[in-house]
């Protein structure tokens, strides 16, 4: 007979989210949102196979076969990607580390949870706008337009700073400085803020898109609005960029062939850097990578830079341009210490 009382589950999750997450680990809202999202799924999940209300779930009923379970529906149920099975698989562990450490009477539960390894991922290319692609973009825009002319604002800032669409997101008029020297100032994952010059061409349109909303720079006026005056929501961003995307394959077909989302331009970003000769530890700092490793596979997606590469790669001299032939008096290692 299942308690229809709060239980340990209840408890601990409240704590957890109320206070172990915000103020013990000092996490962004975003994360806690995120790994709220994961939890929900999970409980509503675990309520449809016992046949049971959410409410009366216990903590008993979180177990490694259980999570297993759940796992396999995001993927099969729910068509999640491989990536996004392991960061929901993430959250469900750090919500047991914190199970393992404020319940010790369930460490041995909280170990084989933590036991449920992460799936192996296939690495796949990177998608991004070469710089003729970039400008058919921005020159599909009407900026006869209210709408056009914060779609392009939106888009160059996006390629001039590679920001991470959130980052755009949670943009103030505060956190711009349209005078000498100009810049931006992000905050990123990890509430980690940096700052991003802006180029000249940037500077103006950003002048020209505040001064015709009439946004005070000093204010904490989000930058960018939706129809309704509200802050645009990441799926804003996606339907904008799609939008001009698909106009520009009218003049530049290649687009066509690419699949783009909002984070393809801040690739774009890099790939251009990278091109125009900018170190990886500047490129790294520009785009807020926690780690050079992270910025480190931007070197390996450029087919046009790879070609450079081998064509400066000439032969050393001593290269022999062809095998030595065979001789038939000629014993195999012979023949082998010719090569």
């Amino acid at each position: 007979m299942r308690k229809k009382y709060p239980n340990l589950l209840a408890h601990t999750l409240r704590n957890f989210f109320s206070e172990y997450l915000p103020g013990l680990r000092g996490m962004s809202p975003h994360t806690i949102r995120s790994y709220r999202d994961t939890l929900v799924l999970l409980l509503r999940f675990l309520a449809a196979s016992s046949s049971c209300d959410v409410v009366v779930l216990d903590l008993d009923d979180v177990t490694p076969q259980a999570v297993i379970a759940f796992l396999a529906h995001l993927e099969n149920d729910r068509h999640n990607k491989t990536s996004t099975r392991n960061i929901r698989l993430a959250a469900i562990h750090a919500f047991f580390r914190y199970v393992a450490a404020y319940s010790p009477d369930r460490l041995d539960q909280a170990q084989r949870v933590l036991g449920v390894p992460f799936k192996r991922t296939s690495s796949q290319p990177i998608d991004y706008l070469e710089f003729d692609e970039i400008q058919a973009v921005f020159d599909s825009v009407d900026r006869t337009t209210p709408d056009g002319r914060r779609d392009y604002t939106l888009l160059v800032t996006m390629f001039n700073t590679g920001a991470r669409v959130q980052e755009i997101l949670d943009l103030h008029a505060r956190d711009l400085q349209l005078t000498r020297p100009c810049q931006v100032r992000l905050c990123g994952k990890g509430r980690k803020v940096r700052i991003c010059p802006l180029w000249p061409q940037t500077t103006e349109v950003l002048r020209t898109f505040c001064a015709e909303r009439g946004i005070d720079p000093r204010s904490d006026t989000p930058l960018f609005l939706n129809h309704r005056g509200e802050p645009l929501t990441r799926y804003g961003i996606r339907y904008i960029l799609t939008k001009h995307c698909e106009r520009a394959k009218a003049t530049t077909p290649s687009l066509a062939r690419k699949h783009l989302h909002p984070h393809s331009m801040r690739h774009s970003t890099a790939i251009h850097m990278l091109k125009s000769g900018i170190d990886l530890v500047t490129i790294s700092q520009w785009l807020g990578h926690a780690s050079i490793n992270t910025t480190n596979r931007y070197a390996t997606v450029d087919l046009e830079m790879k070609r450079k590469a081998i064509a400066k790669a000439e032969p050393p001299n001593h290269y022999p341009q062809s095998p030595a032939a065979w001789r038939q008096d000629a014993s195999i290692l012979d023949w082998l210490e010719s090569l």
